[in-house]
């Protein structure tokens, strides 16, 4: 006997376009008749997928957890342009495609490290039918899912009630949450508006999930095949409640998980291609793998291994010894090194930029160590550009560098010249003698990106000086033009 549905959209030309049924005059087949099609289609699918989970399996609490669990985010976001007559959501992709959802990368390398890999990701707009449809598929087709964002006081906040609908249940107030959001407006000497109380209100029987630091409280349902997770889209409130509330319930109810340890280290100038090559010699161990993440300017190496295997360190090693100096960190990034390297060695810096427009100054105030160790930075003014752009851009770049170091007293100094058609020059001051070198980029890049990239070759240029490397590297992306070196014993005064 074969258990099994197969769904075919009527009226489906062999060429695979649609014909309107026959008893529509084609005229009649509007955008709203198509529409509401659609609509039903996609109610009949959900229909059928619950079918089938039924006829396969005697417990409806029973959906083969022995499986790999699929793991899913749902992104929540409010739109970015709305028609104010017909109110529906103008969607921008490219728009889209720009939005950086840190929550999401933070939460697949905490799930990772914990064994419940994140399977996919999915973004939504706040239109209520189309949320409460994802939250239904996902429920089919997901073990755990995490709903991030629409929790929020306004109107356009409409999470709560899509997971109401998607689980054909009324919403609840909790009178808990009602008084815990009053006592924190009281504790800011403050009275908390009416349009809070909202955020108290939950699907009938879903468990509340804790947030000590903001208005929105979380929560827990069980929906068809999932567990659903749903918290605010507040960076600092997702990330607490999800270690805090909802990472010791997932290891409470799924003990049969793979946790994983990884291995990460950073890659500057090579292309994912040629370390793919490089690497492809080695023979991986049973339970390894290798993963890459192309993150301008860096290219992250990842080894996933057994948690806490013997042989995974070795391992990494034998990968940084073939990739060689282009290896820039290890478990951290660039500036997080360099300022540890120059905090221990009790060191400090000055930075000076045109062509980075303080790019590299800014980069060093994100971590402690190398902010500590950022003795000045200066940003050039226009109009020291035609200082910059004597005939010898290379020399011009390794005087100011030599310079900055003396009148600031600091351990090195770090320019970046002004562009010009052959490249920019870069420099370097330390005790023993100043470097400098004209780089170029094998491609046309944005603004942007460039500066990122000139100041990246700035800073591994300190941070091969301070490791013994020879201080002018090779890069696959760059072409260094020009390059010399100053001991210090011929500077000048």
């Amino acid at each position: 006997m074969h258990n099994g549905l197969f769904l075919r959209s009527p009226h489906v030309e062999k060429s695979g376009q649609a014909s309107c049924p026959s008893t529509f005059p084609q005229s009649s087949f509007t955008s709203e008749c198509a529409l509401s099609l659609r609509s039903a289609l996609n109610k009949y699918f959900l229909f059928c997928i619950k079918k089938i989970m039924r006829m396969n399996s005697n417990n409806d609490d029973d959906y083969g957890y022995d499986l790999p669990l699929i793991v899913q985010l749902l992104s929540v976001h409010k739109p970015l342009h709305r028609n104010d007559k017909t109110d529906n959501l103008l969607i921008d992709f490219g728009e889209i495609e720009e939005i950086v959802d840190t929550n999401a990368a933070w939460l697949a390398r905490l799930f990772f490290q914990h064994g419940f890999p994140l399977s996919r990701r999915t973004t939504v707009g706040d239109k209520l039918e189309a949320l409460a449809a994802e939250i239904e598929h996902c429920s089919l087709t997901a073990d755990i899912v995490i709903v991030n964002g629409g929790l929020g006081p306004t109107t356009d906040d409409l999470t709560a009630q899509a997971a109401a609908i998607a689980a054909d249940s009324g919403l609840e107030q909790s009178d808990y949450w009602v008084q815990q959001m009053l006592a924190k407006y009281q504790k800011l000497g403050r009275e908390m508006p009416q349009t809070n109380l909202k955020q108290a209100m939950l699907p009938e029987g879903a468990e509340l999930l804790e947030n000590p630091i903001g208005t929105a409280c979380g929560f827990a349902m069980k929906l068809n095949r999932a567990w659903l997770y749903f918290t605010p889209g507040v960076p600092r409130e997702f990330k607490k409640m999800a270690e805090e509330e909802i990472l010791p319930r997932l290891k409470s109810k799924f003990d049969a998980i793979h946790a994983l340890d990884c291995h990460r280290f950073y890659t500057f100038g090579l292309s994912e291609s040629g370390i793919g090559q490089t690497l492809a010699p080695l023979n991986l161990p049973a339970g390894y793998e290798v993963g890459y993440r192309s993150s301008l300017p860096f290219i992250e190496v990842k080894l996933f291994t057994p948690r806490s295997d013997k042989q995974a360190i070795s391992f990494q090693q034998k990968m940084i010894d073939l990739l060689g100096e282009n290896v820039v960190s290890i478990d951290q990034e660039l500036p997080q090194y360099v300022g540890k390297l120059l905090v221990t060695a009790e060191q400090n810096l000055t930075v000076t930029e045109y062509f980075t427009g303080g790019w590299l100054t800014n980069w060093l105030q994100d971590h402690p160590d190398s902010r500590s160790a950022l003795l000045q930075g200066w940003m050039l003014p226009a109009e020291a550009e035609s200082e910059m752009d004597a005939s010898d851009s290379l020399s011009a770049a390794l005087a100011t560098a030599s310079a900055a170091r003396e009148k600031t007293g600091s351990h090195y100094a770090l320019v970046s010249g002004s562009y010009h058609e052959e490249g920019v020059a870069v420099a370097l001051a330390t005790p023993e003698g100043d470097w400098a070198q004209v780089v170029k980029t094998k491609r046309r890049y944005e603004y942007r990106a460039h500066r990122n990239i000139v100041a990246t070759v700035m800073l591994d240029m300190l941070r091969r000086y301070l490791t013994g490397k020879v201080v002018i590297g090779q890069y696959e992306s760059l072409n260094c033009e020009r390059e010399t070196f100053l001991p210090a014993d011929t500077r000048v005064g």
